[in-house]
């Protein structure tokens, strides 16, 4: 038997984690509930979960705060929650290390597609066909998610990966704003350039020598970005 795929829902108003908790335990998924940051550290510590939605406004450790902490010590997944919908703190969530944002209210099965999506990409559920990709000054390895950029290890979130893992693929073409979204986040991320834009900014800063003067992810201004591996 498939082991259930683990959840774990932080969020400090107990209307929302019910719903939630509903939501997906009815959809195959095993949930915990933890009401606040520090509680959410030592659940997933014990647990082991798959993902983590959290919202952004709680007790003591915000989600932001969160966000970062897991990100130290995991490259899992995390969805945020907020009622704030303003792009510096979506923004914020995402340079934090958050994978995707969902503005409160929120329909659970615009919810649940976005967890099924986050999912599919995550290091445990890889479906890519290569093992290792070469080329210029990278090297990535897909079962370790290991990337490395003229023989120097650099550590990558799950979606930076799967964001330089697309650029790589596709050196040396321009690929638009929507193209990229597209790819990475679904179409319903079409027009989210703030995503992008954070994104892009943290690959620079991990694997450019200087990240104000890029060498290998180009700027194609107001089209996109364009990817070369260097030779």
């Amino acid at each position: 038997m498939l082991q259930k795929q683990r959840i774990l829902i932080v969020d400090d108003e107990p209307q929302i984690t019910r719903v939630l908790r509903t939501g997906l335990t009815t959809r195959g998924y095993e949930v915990r509930v933890a009401a606040d940051g520090e509680s959410a550290i030592d659940t997933f510590n014990d647990w082991h979960p798959d993902l983590v939605i959290t919202d952004l406004s709680m007790p003591n450790m915000d989600g932001i705060e969160l966000c970062g902490r897991l990100r130290l010590m995991s490259q899992i997944p995390i969805i945020v929650l907020s009622v704030k919908g303003e792009e510096k703190t979506k923004v914020e969530a995402l340079d934090a290390g958050a994978d995707d944002y969902v503005t409160k209210p929120f329909g659970i099965e615009e919810l649940l597609a976005r967890v099924r999506a986050t999912l599919r990409r995550s290091p445990t559920s890889s479906t890519e066909d290569e093992v290792v990709l070469d080329i210029g000054h990278f090297h990535l390895d897909f079962a370790s998610r290991g990337v490395s950029v003229n023989g120097k290890d650099i550590h990558l979130t799950p979606k930076e990966f799967e964001l330089l893992a697309h650029l790589i693929r596709h050196a040396g073409k321009v690929l638009t704003h929507r193209k990229l979204l597209t790819a990475i986040w679904g179409g319903n991320f079409a027009e989210q350039t703030e995503y992008l834009r954070v994104f892009i900014g943290q690959l620079r800063k991990k694997v450019e020598p200087d990240p104000g003067s890029p060498i290998y992810i180009l700027t194609e201004p107001w089209i996109g970005y364009r990817f070369d591996p260097g030779t």
